[in-house]
Parts: structure tokens; C-alpha cells; sequence
């Protein structure tokens, strides 16, 4: 059992933006029997607990926040836990770092997840968002999830049991916010020379049109409708490149909201709205946030 309580944490520490204001405490929890304590830590603290990994699809607002971050901090290593002859079932922590485990699966040879090469955070955080890329998203190759909830303690529920849509992981049994722990995933066998050589061009892809070393939460806008891109609209609308404070969208990637200079989240939002407005009035689209906001 570890469970660590860092008083007063700033989401600019710990957002991949480096921007926001103060969580009341953050709950660090490394083992899944760690949570069945997770409820009554969080009655002592107060606020609303917000769970997240490595911070890469947030926005936290300025200022002091009535939320206490839940970090599921399980990094227990990947494992094929079965072999179904052409395929296998592998189970990995939610805490483990996604690029690492993409690593490990093409060290394996198991393919499936190669488009998700060059998305930032954790598996668990993957999964919470149906995290997808190049034509894959979590949800091709996802089996089972186990959870905590208030309501179920520790429980495992398969991919019929949940709802994976663009960006969307729910659990409709349950009407609280689920911590994933532990996810598995059926991978297809193959030639780990072949799949690290898939991973490698995505990430050449990657690096040459996105953002990848900058202070970004990832896209920033959903697509609106199948086959109509947010960059693309807000390149034709003239925000690709465009500074407001100490905020910008990136001159590589309209859609990437990045912090070149000590940005505030105050700044974010208004080169934000102004963008959604400027999109809405020129070509009838009006863009959603993609990233979540906390506040």
C-alpha cells in the first residue's frame, strides 16, 4: 500500500499546458487495493476528485480550484496474460507510460496500437479518452477495463460494458467518475521489426507536422463532423501561428494550442473563443473543446 497527498498542487506542474491554478491536493495511489481508502481520503479533503494521468488533454482555469486531482499511479509492466494462437490478451497498469508500453509491444511483436505513436500520457489516460490516431483508436484493440468506482469498489468490466465513442470512455452501470487501474488489450502477433518500423513512421509524421516538443495539451477542438478538420478551418480562418499573450496556436498545426511565454489559462480562453467565433462566422462550424477543462 502506497498512497501519497501532495497539499496545494499547481496544474502547472502538472498539465503538459504548464498552465492553471491550484488543486486543493493531489492523491497519489500506486497499488489497485490503495482505493478502497480513495473515499474517505477524499471526504477529508473536500472538492471534487478529477482524475488524470500525465495531464496531456487539460485546461485547468487560473486561480485556486475545488478539485482534488486522483492520480492513478499503477505502473505495473505489460504481460500477455494469454495466448490465443494468432493473437494475445495483454494487461498493463494504468499508470504505465504509453510510449513505453508501445515500445514493449512492438519488442513482443504484438501489433495494433502502432497509429497511437507520438500520443503523450498514460495507458489509463489513452483509454479514458479513446485516444486514436493514423485510423486506430483504443477501441480496436481494447477487451476489458478494471475500475474503481464508489459504487462497484474494484471491478472489471468488458468492452461491451462500456461506451468508447470520439474521444468518450463511459460506463453507463455506473453514474460515478471511473478510475481505470488496469486495462487489456487483444494484439495480433507479428514481425516486431515490421511494427516498430510503423511506429517509427508515425512518429516521423508526427514530429514533422505537430507540435510534438512544445507545452501542449494535443488538439485542442474536435472535428466537427466526419471528414472536416478543425486545423484546416482554423488555418482558413488565419489562426495557424497566431499569438495572443503568452498563448499561441502552433505555426505547425492550427489546432495545437501551445504556451510560448508563461501563458495564463485567462489568455487561453480567449484566443480560444475568439477562434470559435471567428470559425462559426466564416465557414458555420462551431468547434467543441477537445481538451478537457477543469474550473
Amino acid at each position: 500500500m502506497a498512497i501519497t497527498v501532495h497539499q496545494s498542487f499547481s496544474f502547472s506542474k502538472r498539465t503538459t499546458l504548464r498552465m492553471g491554478g491550484n488543486a486543493l491536493a493531489e492523491v497519489v495511489l500506486t497499488h489497485a487495493d490503495d482505493f478502497e481508502q480513495l473515499p474517505e481520503i477524499l471526504q477529508s479533503l473536500g472538492g471534487e476528485p478529477l482524475v488524470i494521468g500525465r495531464g496531456s488533454n487539460l485546461l485547468a482555469k487560473d486561480g485556486d480550484l475545488p478539485v482534488v486531482i486522483v492520480n492513478p499511479a499503477i505502473t505495473s509492466e505489460p504481460a500477455c496474460i494469454e495466448d490465443l494462437g494468432e493473437s494475445v490478451l495483454v494487461s498493463v497498469g494504468a499508470g504505465y507510460r504509453l510510449p513505453r508500453f508501445l515500445h514493449w509491444c512492438a519488442a513482443n511483436g504484438y501489433a495494433g496500437l502502432e497509429g497511437l505513436a507520438g500520443v503523450p500520457g498514460t495507458v489509463g489516460g489513452a483509454v479514458a479518452m479513446n485516444a486514436g490516431s493514423y485510423g486506430c483508436e483504443v477501441a480496436d484493440c481494447l477487451v476489458s477495463v478494471e475500475v474503481f468506482t464508489k459504487k462497484t469498489g474494484n471491478a472489471v468490466f468488458k468492452k461491451t460494458d462500456v461506451v468508447l465513442q470520439y474521444r468518450h470512455f463511459s460506463i453507463p452501470a455506473v453514474n460515478d467518475q471511473p478510475v481505470i487501474l488496469n486495462s487489456t488489450f487483444k494484439l495480433r502477433k507479428s514481425d516486431p521489426q515490421k511494427i516498430k518500423n510503423v511506429i517509427d513512421d508515425n512518429l516521423k509524421k508526427k514530429k514533422a507536422t505537430q507540435p510534438v516538443s512544445a507545452h501542449s495539451a494535443g488538439c485542442v477542438f474536435k472535428n466537427p463532423e466526419q471528414g472536416v478538420s478543425a486545423g484546416r478551418l482554423l488555418d482558413a480562418a488565419g489562426f495557424k501561428g497566431k499569438i495572443f499573450g503568452g498563448v499561441a496556436f502552433s505555426p505547425m498545426h492550427a489546432n495545437f494550442l501551445i504556451n510560448i511565454n508563461n501563458g495564463t489559462s485567462e489568455q487561453a480562453f480567449e484566443l480560444l473563443h475568439t477562434a470559435q467565433q471567428t470559425v462559426l462566422n466564416q465557414f458555420g462550424y462551431s468547434l467543441q473543446l477537445e481538451v478537457k477543462v477543469i474550473g
